[in-house]
This record gives structure tokens, C-alpha cells and sequence, in this order.
């Protein structure tokens, strides 16, 4: 078989490849809707007959119990479930009650139930209230992606935002969770930094904006479990340490597209030694990502090391298809007015977040967090 035969089949393949691709992508698309169209059918009859026929609180209990005795083995239609179906219903109804359907159910309250008078949801109805982009993404994650961001957000923009953002980045509810925690919707895009003036891209500038948030929660580092007696005797040192340790567990909480390249990063400038804490390299960005670690309050003389660090990466470090490098200062006290004012004299790209570790949560939210063991273990198995 001659090369332009092998050229035309692979051709032929890669065409097959991704029309099979794109088929089961379009066939989970529609399975979604199907279950999420369901799930809000279901839960918006059980709200609104237990509102017309004054069901009493036991009534969901007593439903989960006759469709398992009508229909053994059903899964997805528990007690709790059947809760959570009502409780979606109820929080994005008023968002698309003037969809012909929800009319018609209001309009029919006195006709005995039917399934044909069951509220609908479709990307219709809810264009209704949002654009076809947001009514797209909001039938393109999963019915638990949607009660996780549920039942920890208060606000419609905070909803839509975490909405947008799974479906965009295709997060696991494992990431939603860690994220919803990490509280995104009001740290992301808010640390103080100079990208738009030092980075030849704006484009580039602003993916950089967007990427970093102005805290990271670093809930693994306990200083109990450190065996260190006194918070005040754990220095920048044990933190790095703790941080190399759980790294994965940092990259995911840093960001998307992160590589860990090293910890002490040591570079040799004109006889002068230099290390960095931690480097990373960023796929998105296209760079090394600098990250220095310190205690308490931020000092300006900070970005002077930094701003030396980044210049010697760049001159020794840096491929020629590599964006200039950023650094970024994880501190644990920052004047964010201030950091803007003196960071604009530097002509690298850095910004300044701070960092939270589990000493610094409250104790309601100490408590909330899984045993430390559990973490070991999930950790040990990644």
C-alpha cells in the first residue's frame, strides 16, 4: 500500500473518529436534558400539588415508598432525591415561569394530575429569561452539578456564574465542590497586579487576570498535624514543605493548566545564587509561573526579589517561544489599595494573593472539614 493510500485512509478515519465523537457527544447532551427536563417535571408537580392539595410534609416519604413498590429497582428517585427535584423546581421557576407550559399548569389547578400538565424545561422556555448561551450551558451540566451550586450559593448571578464556568471547563463535582469552597464567584479576578501594563498581549493580559484569584484556600495545611506547637514558629520553610507535599492538591486549587516544575528552583546570575519557592509552567499562558511564599503582612521589598527572579528566568530559563514569565507573592495579609500603587513600577507581570490555611478558617468551618486521615488517604491515592 503506497503512502498516498495509508494518507487517504487515515484521512478517512479521523472523519469517522470524530463523527462517532461528536454523535456520543451530542447523545450525553441530550440524556442530560432528558434527566435534568424530568427531574424538574417531577419536582415541580410534587411543589406545586403539595401547595393545591395541602399535601402534609410526610407525602414525599409516602410517594418514594408506592414507586418502589410499582417499580423495583428504580434508582434516581429516593426520598432525598425527590426532595432535591422539588427544591430545583422551586429555585428556577420564578426564572422561567412564562414559559406556555408553567401557564398552562397554573391555569389547570383544579384538573385531576396528568403527566401531559408536568412543567417543562427547555432551552426554549428558559431563553425566556436567559440568552441561548446561558440556557445552553444550563442544560449542559449535570442535575448534581446543579444542586451542589444550589445549596451553596445565594444569588442568581452567583448561579449562573458557577453554571457558565462548569460547563466551559467540563468540571467534575469533585472541582465544583472545591471550588463552590474556595468561594470563586467573589476571589476570582480581584489580585492586585500589573498585567495589563507589563504583558505584550493584551489578550494574554487579561487570560491572566481571569486565571488568578486574590485567595487560595489552603485548607491541608494544619499546623497541628505539622507536629509545630506555636503557629509562630511555622515559617515560610514548613509551608512550602507542606504545599511540595499535597502538590496536586495545589495545582488544583491554583488553577487550570498548571505543571509543578520545582520547589528551590535554583538559579546562578554573574556568581549570585537565587532560588525560587515554587515554579510552575502554565500550558494556558504559555510561561513559567514564579510563586513566592511568605508570613504575615506584604512588604514591598517583596516584589524587588521577585521582579530578580523573573529577570533571570527569563534570561536563562525561558525558551524563545515562552511568554515572559509571572510571579505571583502569596502572603498572608495584603492592603490591596496599596499593593496597586506600588506594583505599577515594576515591568514584570506579578500579582499579590494572599493564602488561608486551616488555622485561619473559623471554627465552625474547621469543624465542617473531612478528618485528617481521610485527607491522607485521598491524598496517598492520587
Amino acid at each position: 500500500m503506497d503512502n498516498q493510500s495509508l494518507t487517504q485512509i487515515a484521512q478517512a478515519v479521523e472523519v469517522i473518529k470524530t463523527a462517532i465523537l461528536q454523535s456520543q457527544e451530542r447523545t450525553i447532551k441530550n440524556a442530560n436534558t432528558d434527566v435534568l427536563a424530568l427531574n424538574y417535571a417531577v419536582g415541580g408537580f410534587i411543589s406545586l400539588q403539595s401547595t393545591q392539595q395541602q399535601w402534609g410534609s410526610g407525602i414525599i416519604r409516602t410517594i418514594n415508598e408506592k414507586l418502589q413498590r410499582d417499580m423495583p429497582g428504580l434508582r434516581g428517585f429516593g426520598y432525598e432525591n425527590l426532595k432535591k427535584m422539588r427544591q430545583f423546581y422551586e429555585t428556577w421557576f420564578p426564572y422561567i415561569m412564562e414559559s406556555p407550559s408553567a401557564t398552562q399548569l397554573r391555569a389547570s389547578e383544579n384538573r385531576s394530575p396528568s403527566a401531559t400538565r408536568l412543567p417543562l424545561l427547555k432551552t426554549k422556555s428558559l431563553s425566556n429569561t436567559f440568552d441561548v448561551e446561558t440556557a445552553h450551558d444550563f442544560l449542559s451540566i449535570s442535575f448534581t452539578h446543579h444542586m451542589e451550586i444550589i445549596n451553596k450559593t445565594d444569588s442568581i448571578e452567583e448561579r449562573l456564574f458557577y453554571i457558565k464556568q462548569a460547563a466551559k471547563y467540563k468540571w467534575d463535582k469533585y472541582r465544583l465542590r472545591d471550588l463552590l469552597k474556595q468561594d470563586l464567584y467573589h476571589h476570582q479576578s480581584l489580585m492586585p497586579n500589573n498585567f495589563l501594563t507589563t504583558m505584550p498581549k493584551r489578550v494574554q493580559a487579561l487570560k491572566a487576570i481571569e486565571m488568578f484569584k486574590d485567595e487560595y484556600l489552603l485548607d491541608y495545611i494544619n499546623v497541628e498535624e505539622l507536629g509545630v506547637r506555636d503557629e509562630a514558629e511555622v515559617d515560610e520553610k514548613v509551608v512550602e514543605n507542606t504545599i511540595v507535599q499535597n502538590v496536586k492538591n495545589f495545582i488544583m486549587t491554583f488553577g487550570r493548566d498548571f505543571t509543578f516544575v520545582g520547589n528551590q528552583y535554583h538559579m546562578e546570575k554573574l556568581g549570585e545564587n537565587h532560588f525560587i519557592d515554587l515554579l510552575f509552567y502554565n500550558r494556558e499562558l504559555t510561561c513559567l509561573v514564579a510563586v513566592e511564599l511568605k508570613l504575615g503582612k506584604f512588604k514591598p521589598i517583596y516584589l524587588a526579589q521577585l521582579q530578580t527572579y523573573l529577570q533571570v528566568l527569563d534570561d536563562d530559563v525561558r525558551k524563545p517561544n515562552e511568554n515572559p514569565s509571572i510571579g505571583i507573592i502569596l502572603c498572608q495579609d495584603v492592603n490591596k489599595s496599596y499593593v496597586e500603587y506600588v506594583i505599577q513600577r515594576y515591568d514584570s507581570p506579578m500579582g499579590v494573593a494572599t493564602y488561608k490555611t486551616a488555622a485561619d478558617m473559623p471554627e465552625n468551618l474547621r469543624r465542617a472539614l473531612p478528618d485528617m486521615e481521610d485527607l491522607k488517604r485521598l491524598i496517598s491515592e492520587k
